[in-house]
């Protein structure tokens, strides 16, 4: 593995190679941009692969081509930068770039390439239509990122595909040659696979395309191994793609040791997120980032049986009743946090170990650590966080999870209104600047009541009827049963604010109950508006599971949690503002500071 890793942007003028360096170091787009950035080095101990990183920028205007040559010399991984809104820089990237930086390669290692879209917020939809061809035409280019410097989206990413690229190249997974290494320790030698090769051409038509082999020239020779009694050859490999002896993948292949202690979870991590996204990639065939019934079937034929059920378009954002890229990433994540033993299995039939050259596929996961050590630390690095919606039935439950994927009352699909309401919902939100995926677990309060449900969760939200108070009451008696002693955010929630607000019962009213246990007044909301659902209690609830430390009133907390500016850009840490701790409401007793244990 090499010790640093060093990385030149190369592309057209004006497509944001320097915005896209100092979008990365300020995390903010740049009002002014100069013509040419000057070189950054991010330490090791911010990278994820631990290697010191160099970023260098170029410039036609300022470079000579002899300059640039000697950049792209000493460069592990360049970066072709192209305006996504601006065919002709996108054409470009075969007729310039790529003869620059590997024309004159006719043997030997190639430098690795990462084609870089930039200025995605001006073009709906995606370039990788036009990109792919591209990247088919040219190996050596190891992926595409489409990202943009003024909305900060992807910038991080990219700059990570670079540095895997150098790391991790995937270019020898896909060579021929490796792979017969893989499986019997050595190669064939030269002269052996040409002779393999004209027998297959000899008997199969098709059978080999650009002096490799087709699936059909492969069952040919292995059909011949066998009738030929070298049935060694095919059990070879047959066993080390993970079958048994019953030609069915052994469930040491499927179920490999991974260790959850309680109190952790479990996310797909940046290897696994990038294999899943190529796997979507190759069965999208009309490249238009979105998987058709069709497709998707296609992607499921190395399966048993189709492993996401019915339920799937009611669990994640959907485009047309069709599964884009951002649903089929929400779908993996949500299997791999509630049970990663079948996320497991899943990659195990997609090949993973193999294609990635691991041992197994646990590579692909990340145990987080115990939740109770996020408590004492009063924040989380979890980038997948659990809420549950509690309520009694006919409150608005499963609207509620509906709306969180963008779909109102009216425009829920009536094909799935007949089928039974998924009880999980997930999608992105974004807080404190960060992306984090929030799953919805609908959970009917009486089961929480009546049985040992598990209501451990990382926010809670506690849904009634403002219609109707009566559901109200049953929320006061989940909270005071699982979260008023517990250090788990609660946020009551009003739904059908579309309707007249109910009688009032005798006792407290909602508002007054959740000032009495220090707690954010009720939020109102409703999914019966003609136009998209309002998300900012998404981005609430999310906020609070990320931010737990403070159990007051969110209600006062929020007006600087939600205003980085106002504390100089820290989002009120107990140790830097403790004036946020002293917040309260008109009859309310000051808020208690929440120190752990560990710091008192």
């Amino acid at each position: 593995m090499k010790r640093d890793v060093r990385i030149l942007l190369l592309g057209e003028a004006q497509v944001g190679k320097t915005s896209l360096i100092l979008s990365l170091v300020s995390e903010e787009f740049p009002e002014e941009v100069p013509p040419r950035a000057e070189e950054i080095t991010i330490p090791a101990d911010v990278t994820p692969e631990k290697v010191p990183t160099h970023i260098v920028d170029s410039s036609e205007a300022e470079q000579t081509v002899e300059e640039l040559q000697d950049e792209i010399h000493k460069a592990n991984v360049v970066c072709v930068v192209y305006d996504v809104s601006k065919e002709v820089t996108i054409e470009k990237i075969r007729t310039k770039w790529i003869p620059l930086v590997n024309g004159g390669t006719e043997k030997g290692p190639r430098v690795p390439i990462i084609l870089v879209g930039n200025k995605s917020d001006l073009r709906p939809g995606s370039s990788m239509e036009a990109v792919l061809p591209i990247m088919s035409q040219f190996p050596e280019i190891e992926t595409c990122v489409e990202c943009s410097a003024k909305n900060l989206r992807n910038i991080s990413e990219l700059f990570y595909y670079a540095q895997k690229a150098v790391l991790h190249p995937t270019a020898p997974l896909y060579d021929p040659e490796t792979k017969q290494k893989s499986c019997f320790g050595h190669p064939l030698a030269p002269q052996a696979l040409d002779d393999v090769k004209m027998v297959v051409r000899k008997h199969v038509a098709g059978g080999v395309r650009d002096d490799r082999l087709t699936l059909d020239g492969f069952l040919f020779l292995n059909t011949l191994f066998i009738q030929r009694g070298r049935h060694e050859t095919t059990w070879t490999i047959l066993r080390r793609f993970g079958y048994g002896d019953t030609l069915a993948l052994s469930t040491d292949y499927l179920s490999p040791p991974l260790h959850v202690p309680p109190g952790c979870s479990t996310e797909l991590n940046h290897f696994g997120y990038q294999f899943v996204q190529r796997v979507f990639e190759k069965h999208d065939q009309d490249h238009d980032g979105t998987l058709s019934p069709e497709e998707l079937e296609g992607l499921f034929s190395v399966f048993p049986a189709a492993p996401w059920g019915p339920q799937l378009l009611q669990e994640v954002p959907t485009e047309a009743g069709r599964l884009p890229l951002h649903g089929y990433l929400c779908k993996w994540t949500l299997v791999t946090y509630l049970d990663v033993r079948r996320c497991l299995e899943h990659l195990g039939y997609l090949g993973y170990p193999t294609l990635c050259k691991q041992d197994s596929q646990a590579h692909a996961i990340t145990v987080t650590r115990e939740k109770r050590l996020d408590q004492e630390k009063g924040q989380t690095q979890r980038n997948v966080l659990l809420c549950k919606v509690v309520g009694a039935r006919g409150v608005g439950k499963s609207a509620f999870l509906q709306a969180f994927l963008g779909r109102g009352l009216a425009h829920q699909d009536p094909r799935q209104l007949h089928r039974t309401p998924a009880v999980y919902a997930i999608n992105t939100v974004r807080t404190n600047g960060q992306e984090k995926y929030l799953i919805l677990h609908e959970m009917d309060a009486d089961s929480l009541l009546s049985t040992a449900t598990d209501a451990i969760c990382d926010v809670a939200c506690l849904m009634f009827d403002g219609s109707d108070l009566q559901s109200f009451a049953l929320c006061t008696r989940v909270y005071k049963r699982h979260y008023m002693d517990g250090q788990t955010p609660c946020l009551f929630v009003s739904s059908k604010a579309d309707l007249p607000e109910g009688v009032s019962l005798p006792g407290l009213t909602p508002a007054e109950f959740c000032r009495r246990h220090r707690l954010p007044a009720p939020t109102v909301f409703s999914c019966a508006s003609p136009g998209e659902p309002n998300t900012a209690i998404f981005t609430q609830l999310a906020t609070m599971a990320a931010f737990p430390w403070v159990p007051g009133p969110w209600g006062a907390a929020s007006h600087l949690l939600l205003a980085p500016a106002d504390t100089g850009g820290c989002w009120g840490c107990c140790c830097c503002h403790p004036q946020l701790f002293t917040l309260q409401g008109p009859v309310e007793e000051p808020m208690k500071p929440w120190y752990p244990a560990v710091w008192s």
